[in-house]
């Protein structure tokens, strides 16, 4: 499966339910905090990847490692109420 990844220009343009391919690892943006000046963007892997703690990229690191993939959309997995409480178990 060969993936189309577009490089990433504009941090207003991220979104929570695009997915973004970023030193290999498929992964979820979660937001942004920092300063003006020095902006950090979160993310997240999404599950089944080498990598499982979320990290933070200042711009230039975005700028240069971040790519969205296109056509990939990440939507939370449906839970429902019976497995909710299997797990409690």
């Amino acid at each position: 499966m060969e993936l189309n990844l577009i490089k990433v220009y504009d941090t207003t343009l991220l979104s929570s339910s695009k997915v973004y391919q970023i030193n290999g690892t498929l992964s979820q943006y979660l937001g942004d905090e920092g300063t003006i000046k020095h902006p950090q963007f979160l993310f997240l892997p999404l599950p089944n990847q080498k990598k499982k703690a979320s990290f933070r990229l200042n711009r230039n690191k975005l700028m240069t490692r971040c790519y969205e993939v296109e056509g990939m959309v990440y939507e939370k997995p449906a839970v429902q109420d019976n497995s909710q409480q299997l797990q409690l178990l």
